[in-house]
């Protein structure tokens, strides 16, 4: 992986953690709009990580087979991971 590691790792511990206080809060009976709120935040993390990552598969790895004139796995990846995240 091309992104840095110890932004995405911090990250991603703090999502877990939005997602261990989100099931405390269901356990809770806890009023549904903030535990909406809590999710949405947890999803916002998820997104910024993935684009993160993302962004440093392009610019490396993505980047390094388009050199070649041999097709490219790479930016067939890539491709498919953007269309997902279209959707």
């Amino acid at each position: 992986m091309k992104a840095d590691k110890n932004s995405v790792t911090r990250s991603i511990k703090i999502a877990r953690g939005q997602l261990d206080g989100i099931l405390r809060m269901i356990e809770e009976d806890r009023y549904c709009v903030d535990i909406s709120n809590q999710l949405l935040a947890t999803q916002a993390i998820l997104k910024r990580v993935n684009q993160e990552i993302l962004h440093a598969h392009i610019r490396s790895c993505v980047r390094e087979g388009l050199h070649t004139d041999e097709p490219n796995p790479k930016l067939e990846e890539a491709l498919e991971l953007l269309e997902k995240l279209i959707q």
